[in-house]
């Protein structure tokens, strides 16, 4: 069974969906997609959440490009 670890870098190199330019940003994804999944929002996938924790469904979501993102450029104000 493979590490999560080496689930974050098999998927950066291979994402589905939208395309998560590095792990790092992979991980702030599922972070921030975390809270919500705590806070009370439905999983975007089909996944038991009694049997697994708000930050496997979240990561899973980000690798499955459930979860969708925009980059904002430095110094942008709006």
């Amino acid at each position: 069974m493979p590490t999560p670890t080496e689930l974050v870098e098999s998927d950066v190199e291979g994402s589905q969906g939208q395309e998560v330019d590095s792990k790092y940003r992979l991980i702030i994804l599922a972070a921030k997609r975390s809270k919500q999944l705590q806070r009370g929002a439905s999983p975007r996938i089909e996944i038991d959440p009694q049997k697994h924790k708000p930050t496997r469904i979240a990561l899973e979501e980000v690798m499955r490009g459930r979860v969708h993102f925009a980059i904002k450029e430095n110094g942008d104000t709006d």
